[in-house]
């Protein structure tokens, strides 16, 4: 029986990868046909996939197995799940052999090795040097046929009318109602007229509580302070009295996005104060109706939104698909590019998306006339956009399909950070080893394909152009939902969706308090949990009735620390843990050095005692993130840990000499690409250095003294080359020389560094320095000049309590590129930089809470009138005047 199973691992998990794409491309088939053919077809597919899971379990025991030590009971379990996995491929072959037979010559698939198949279009049409020119989104630039409507509301808004008035966007999914509401949001007129500005997510499935809280949230946001914690026990009285009390002295303007229900406004108007100042609260929905509930009780705007026209869907097409020509249509795909276009109907998310797929395949004209033809003009403009949505699913590889797929996890609209998607990827296998990058990139480089395609939106980049976190559209979210259900994907269960959970749940994402759930489903193969609220008797369950998790997100269980028998889940690969509120430490159970195949540990935001010195077991970690973290105890195998990239943040506590010890560990960690050290005290200098002299592939490194007369003194001979961030919170006695030799540093932050104007020179000239922070007396003499020539890159530059600072000149010449500029808590800075006038494109100019002295010579009409930054187009100015 066991003469066909393949000897290795890999055969096993390449046997597996062939079924997995013969479902693929049935699945395709079946979105081809009518009703009655694809029924069947889907029918029979997600039997093959269930099947699959139950080799893919089998798998995973055999890999668990093989990595037990040797002896007589190991070999034979060995034996028999050998035995488990060739009746499973042979069961599953002649599954899909009868489906051949029965579905026709027409749809006739054969299962083929991964080898030999290729794993879709993308496969043998996919262009990489398209990819790599393409950028993350679509830039502002890049936006078009938006200019009239964004005019017209925007003169809505700051229309001074005194009562409050509800401004509304009406059109169809993938008009670009939020785009244009986006661009109207931050315009500079309008952020230049309100005194308050939030943006809120609504989406089909709203709870009002939650949407005030947001708003709460985005309230102390803006004035730089935190949430307090009684906001999470207030009912739906109490946080419509907080909203109302913020609102009081203010005029504002507040977005609702996505709004579907017709008893929105009825449900929110009460904490929307009408305090007579003439605020301003704007709603996308796609009903016209909702714009007509709101009449009821208010004054109501409405716009509706029209397609693009025919010269402005060309547009918008040429910059999506020819981004690395300049969106300059080469001339033997004018024609064809014409017809395309004229199949979208003006909408502007059809475009995108088709734009986005043939962006990444060869610009052969016989190719693209192909593609055309698989576009079906006959259909309604809601078919038509979810048959694009489709057409751009299906142009993916299977495991990209996997990555979208795993947005079903999220609610929609749901923001998320891409480290931790990207990190969710590994841990489900989606990511394939090309065994020159590392994992990391590999799915970096996935995200990179899905934004490039328009499948997925970036919602926030860094300063060196990364997106930090991304989500996407409610009607790619919807298709998701739709194709998660067909491929028993995953399950997510919220307050307005407590749908069956029958057949095999394989990943569940529980967003509700729901105690008989996890009941229903303890007995099914759960792979990945995601948990947002449970009770606590339930959570401490999970270890025993979860035992084959790859991935475990838990936020707010209740639980005051992991429990003890944690270490039975043998196949997790990613932990996050976010618990504790309360103040209390946690307790990390000695049972996690049983976790053999962890990669990701993070246990941010919740404060653990010392941690264990079991974590030195888990030689395949990765990232290890943590709250002021104690890894006093690992001080003696840490080194060995050499798979981690991520360390972060590490509070050095302990004996000098167990320090130095735990310090001299960490230079072992040659793959280290981010690390964060607290507490550092003057005797570790030496050992950090030494250590850090071995990082040479450190990216992002923080330093932060025990206190701000403690001497940072790094002598890095050898600074590691490909550092990009750098923070340092501590004195300088003198400006490191290897700092302004970082060629590659994009961000340096000082904190209580004490620098002098001469240090300063030492800097001016670093090549891609875009961002330069000095806070805390980071800078201690009476006057800052920046010279003509003097960093020429820098895009953002924030200055905040530098206590003699007086004065700030900027010559002709200087701080050329900038962007930003934040001057915070200067206390003897008498007036705003001389030579402001010069810097030509700055965008923001932030001030917040000066002296009288700044505020008698600034705040005349606000500031919002003198000559020096009248070309700046955005000005914020929180006025709180210290003495």
């Amino acid at each position: 029986m066991i003469r066909g199973v393949p000897k290795e691992i890999s055969d096993m998990k390449e046997e597996l990868e062939s079924i997995e794409n013969f479902i693929n491309n049935a699945d395709r088939i079946a979105d081809a046909e009518d009703d009655n053919a694809s029924e069947g077809i889907k029918a029979r597919i997600k039997q093959l996939i269930e099947a699959s899971f139950g080799i893919q379990d089998v798998i995973d025991e055999y890999m668990i197995c093989q990595e037990q030590p040797s002896g007589f009971a190991n070999f034979v379990k060995t034996i028999i799940l050998r035995r488990q996995i060739a009746y499973k491929i042979q069961k599953i072959k002649s599954q899909i052999s009868e489906m051949n037979d029965t579905s026709g010559k027409e749809h006739s698939l054969h299962i083929q090795s991964s080898l030999e198949q290729g794993s879709s279009s993308t496969a043998t049409n996919f262009n990489m040097e398209n990819l790599r020119k393409a950028q993350f989104c679509i830039d502002e630039d890049d936006v078009v046929g938006f200019e009239v409507p964004r005019d017209i509301l925007i003169d809505w808004l700051i229309e001074e009318r005194e009562v409050h008035t509800i401004v509304t966007i009406v059109g169809k999914g993938g008009q670009g109602k939020t785009t244009l509401a986006k661009k109207v949001f931050d315009d500079n007129k309008i952020v230049k007229h309100f005194d308050c500005h939030v943006w809120i997510r609504v989406s089909q499935s709203y709870n009002i509580e939650g949407l005030l809280r947001d708003m709460l949230h985005k309230f102390y946001e803006q004035q730089g302070a935190n949430l307090p914690q009684s906001i999470h026990q207030m009912n739906r009285e109490s946080l419509v009295d907080e909203v109302r009390n913020y609102l009081q002295e203010k005029r504002y303007v507040i977005v609702f996005d996505d709004v579907w229900s017709l008893h929105f406004w009825d449900d929110i108007k009460f904490a929307m104060i009408d305090n007579k100042k003439g605020c301003k609260i704007l709603i996308t929905t796609r009903n016209m109706d909702v714009a007509n509930a709101c009449k009821k009780s208010s004054f109501v705007e409405v716009y509706e939104m029209k397609g693009l026209a025919e010269q402005q869907s060309l547009e918008l097409f040429n910059k999506k698909t020819f981004h690395d020509l300049n969106g300059r249509c080469p001339e033997n795909l004018i024609d064809i590019s014409f017809k395309i276009v004229e199949k979208c109907n003006g909408l502007p998310l059809a475009i995108v998306l088709i734009g986005g797929i043939l962006s990444c395949k060869d610009r052969n004209t016989s190719e693209w006339y192909k593609f055309s033809e698989n576009l079906n003009i006959e259909l309604k403009e809601d078919l038509k956009i979810k048959k694009i949505v489709g057409l751009g699913y299906h142009d993916l590889s299977y495991n990209l399909k996997s990555c979208l797929l795993y947005f079903g996890l999220y609610p929609e609209g749901c923001i998320v950070p891409t480290n931790i998607l990207i990190r969710q990827w590994m841990a489900e296998g989606f990511v394939k080893d090309d065994m020159v990058k590392t994992l990391e990139d590999v799915a970096d480089g996935y995200l990179t394909d899905l934004i490039s395609r328009g499948l997925v939106q970036v919602v926030s980049i860094s300063i060196d152009g990364r997106a930090k976190s991304c989500c996407v559209h409610d009607l790619v979210h919807a298709l998701i939902l739709e194709k998660c259900e067909e491929l028993s994907f995953c399950k997510n269960i919220s307050e307005d969706d407590q749908s069956s959970l029958s057949g095999m749940v394989r990943r569940l994402s529980i967003a509700i308090r729901f105690d008989n759930l996890m009941e229903n489903i303890e007995n099914s193969q759960v792979r990945s949990l995601l948990v947002k609220t449970l009770n606590e008797s339930l959570a401490r369950r999970i270890p025993t009735k979860y035992r084959r998790l790859n991935v475990l997100d838990l936020e707010h269980v209740g639980l005051l620390d992991v429990p003890k028998d944690f270490g039975s889940l043998t196949h997790l690969k990613y932990f996050r843990f976010r618990e504790n509120f309360r103040g209390d430490r946690c307790v990390l159970p000695k049972a996690i050095g049983m976790l053999k195949n962890l990669e990701t540990l993070d246990l941010t935001r919740t404060s653990f005692q010392a941690m264990p010195k079991e974590i030195c077991k888990l030689r395949k970690l990765r990232h290890f993130l943590g709250y002021n973290m104690s890894l006093i105890q690992l001080k003696d195998g840490i080194g060995g840990m050499t798979s981690l990239q991520t360390l972060r943040d590490v509070y050095l506590d302990g004996g000098e000499n167990e320090v130095v010890k735990l310090i001299q560990e960490l230079g072992k960690l040659k793959h280290l690409r981010e690390l964060v050290l607290i507490g550092v005290r003057s005797g570790y200098m030496s050992a950090i250095s030494s250590s850090i002299n071995e990082m040479q592939k450190v990216e992002k490194l923080q330093i932060r003294a025990n206190g701000y007369d403690t001497v940072i003194d790094m002598h890095l001979n050898s600074p590691p080359p490909m550092l990009r961030h750098l923070t340092l919170d501590g004195k300088l006695e003198m400006l490191p020389l290897w700092i302004p030799k970082l060629q590659n540093l994009v961000k340096l932050k000082l904190k209580y560094s004490q620098l002098t104007d001469d240090k300063m020179k030492l800097l001016k000239s670093m090549p891609n320095l875009l961002t330069l922070s000095l806070s805390n007396n980071a800078y201690e003499a009476e006057r800052l000049h920046f010279q003509d020539g003097w960093f020429e890159n820098l895009k953002q530059l924030y200055l905040e309590d530098l206590e003699n600072l007086n004065y700030i000149i900027i010559d002709e010449g200087a701080l050329r590129s900038l962007k930003k500029l934040s001057l915070t808590f200067l206390r003897h800075l008498k007036t705003l930089p001389t030579g402001i006038q010069h810097l030509k494109k700055l965008e923001v100019l932030s001030i917040k809470q000066m002296s009288h002295l700044f505020s008698q010579a600034f705040f005349f009409d606000e500031g919002k009138v003198h000559w020096s930054f009248k070309h700046v187009p955005v000005v914020e100015i929180i006025h709180h005047p210290i003495n």
